[in-house]
């Protein structure tokens, strides 16, 4: 190798070492606030630098209790979006109601309990949902769009970069999308309600600057404040603490789970660099209260360090892999002791037909253990080119000027020995 190559590729190495190796430990030692002196009770105005807001409401704002939409609401809603909208902000919505929607419209009194009755009651819902959003929204001078949404669009990578660019495009045209499941085919989306981790993971895709989740609660408590007096409010704190899922887990001191699947959809939202504020939607003009800063809801912060320690999270609770890299000893080392980043001269063997951006297991040749997950630079067919040369003969190899020099770089990679 020659000394130019080895001085940038030490270089680029010793720029992606993350200290220490496995951050997201940090985050179990973050304990819940208890001295009543704790800043985290403190209420504080906020400074957010908003071009891209995503807003989530949910159906206990949107309905009359459950039977049929809230116009009322719904246009006091769209009233506050189309303010945002004015002030140059581009603006997602991320609605439910469709379900109670379609009881009224059926004459049904009760929820349906069958999955098909509730995918038929969703359809027809879907319909009074949009209509009403896309007339509330026209009223203060704003367009809008339907975009449904199931898991598998988001999990799909080619689904999930279409609907990426669908969003950008709608955006650019200062277009308000409005987003929801798509009930009508979905199964545990209707039993569980989980539009909270929708609008997290379109916050992620589309590099939103803030998420607000509006519900029908304060925030986030130490406890129960319905059973304990005592209970103090959380005013802010890291997204990634993991002491939240204690206080609002199903089984934890709220029961419910309705809070969790927000600190959930809290800490996806942190993997795209996306401060999270959960807040009550009954307080008057709380969307524009809470852009504007105003110390309302809890506020689960994010930064760049929270950024790579969910990202390391997030590839490490991947089941299913796209392929496998197979590495030498000394890439072993570097990766693991030296946190290095995998350089394509380490690569033995490659296994599985992938596309770039995919994740894959790292794995030692020698023993066969995993040591890493990782998502790829290369799509298969080029690392096969590439696996075992240095990246100064990258260009003539795949035959273009090729500015990659890693497979796996440090900052998308999760060590797990």
């Amino acid at each position: 190798m020659a000394p130019k190559q080895k001085q940038n590729e030490r270089e680029l190495n010793d720029q992606t070492k993350i200290k220490p190796e496995n951050p997201l430990a940090d985050f179990h030692k973050i304990k819940m606030p208890s001295d009543v002196d704790d800043e985290r009770f403190v209420a504080q105005k906020r400074t957010f630098d908003l071009t891209r807001v995503i807003v989530k409401i949910g159906s206990s704002l949107l309905t009359n209790n459950g039977k049929g939409l809230d116009r009322t609401a719904i246009y006091a809603w769209a009233s506050q979006l189309a303010k945002l909208h004015s002030q140059g902000l581009e603006v997602i919505l991320v609605s439910s109601g469709s379900i109670a929607e379609g009881l009224v419209r059926m004459g049904l009194d009760t929820r349906p309990k069958k999955l098909d009755e509730l995918q038929a009651c969703a359809s027809i819902g879907q319909m009074g949902l949009i209509e009403t959003w896309a007339a509330a929204l026209m009223q203060g001078g704003v367009r809008s769009a339907q975009i449904l949404l199931t898991h598998d669009d988001l999990a799909n990578r080619e689904r999930y970069l279409n609907t990426a660019n669908t969003l950008g495009k709608l955006l650019e045209w200062r277009v308000v999308p409005v987003i929801n499941e798509n009930d009508t085919i979905t199964v545990d989306e209707i039993k569980f309600g989980d539009n909270d981790t929708l609008g997290a993971m379109a916050a992620a895709m589309v590099h939103a600057d803030l998420y607000i989740i509006l519900t029908d609660q304060d925030g986030i408590f130490t406890d129960n404040p319905r059973d304990n007096p005592d209970a103090k409010f959380i005013c802010h704190e890291k997204a990634m603490a993991d002491y939240l899922f204690d206080v609002a887990g199903e089984g934890g001191k709220f029961g419910s789970g309705g809070m969790l699947t927000k600190v959930r959809a809290a800490r996806l939202a942190a993997m795209g660099g996306c401060p999270t504020v959960i807040a009550n939607g009954n307080i008057e003009n709380i969307i524009l209260k809470v852009s504007e800063g105003e110390a309302i809801g809890t506020l689960l912060k994010t930064n760049q360090e929270d950024k790579l320690m969910a990202r390391k999270q997030w590839l490490a609770a991947h089941l299913q892999m796209a392929g496998t890299l197979k590495i030498d000893a000394g890439a072993v080392d570097a990766v693991v002791n030296k946190q290095k980043s995998l350089l394509p001269v380490g690569v033995v063997d490659i296994v599985g037909d992938f596309d770039k951006g995919d994740v894959v297991d790292v794995v030692a040749n020698d023993t066969g253990e995993r040591i890493a997950i990782g998502q790829v630079n290369f799509a298969a067919t080029e690392e096969k080119l590439v696996a075992r040369e240095l990246t100064q003969d990258f260009d003539k190899i795949l035959g273009e000027k090729e500015e990659r020099m890693v497979m796996v770089h440090r900052d998308d990679m999760a060590i797990v020995v």
